[in-house]
């Protein structure tokens, strides 16, 4: 069964930049897309970003187009998302899942990590 960790979280200033990674263990990563989802106090999850089993396709959500970078490493069995300019509104526990669904990002997401808190503030 596989099993997602991620990590990466933290408090950054307006304008900063932090890496977030998802580690997996239990499978081979390589055998789903992966999305990045977060979710702030009082509202709804959304899926941020999600990249395809091999990698060679993302999509990003209008929030975070231009700023946030979706990326694996299939021989690492982990993936990353690269997040800069953040912004106070980016503040939210962000969970990576899993999905087998597609071979370009998945309808529906089977497993899911822990979640990190992100924390934008001054």
């Amino acid at each position: 069964q596989l099993q997602l960790v991620e990590s990466g979280g933290g408090l950054v200033q307006p304008g900063g930049s932090l890496r977030l990674s998802c580690a997996a263990s239990g499978s081979t990563l390589d055998h789903y897309s992966i999305g990045w989802f977060r979710q702030a106090p009082g509202k709804e999850r959304e899926r941020i970003s999600c990249i395809s089993r091999s990698g060679t396709f993302t999509t990003y959500a209008d929030s975070v187009k231009g700023r946030f970078t979706i990326s694996r490493n299939n021989a690492r069995n982990t993936a990353y998302l690269q997040m800069s300019s953040l912004k106070p509104d980016d503040s939210a526990v962000y969970y990576c899942a899993a999905g087998s669904d597609s071979t370009l990002c998945a309808a529906r997401y089977d497993y899911w990590g822990q979640g990190t808190q992100v924390t934008v503030s001054s």
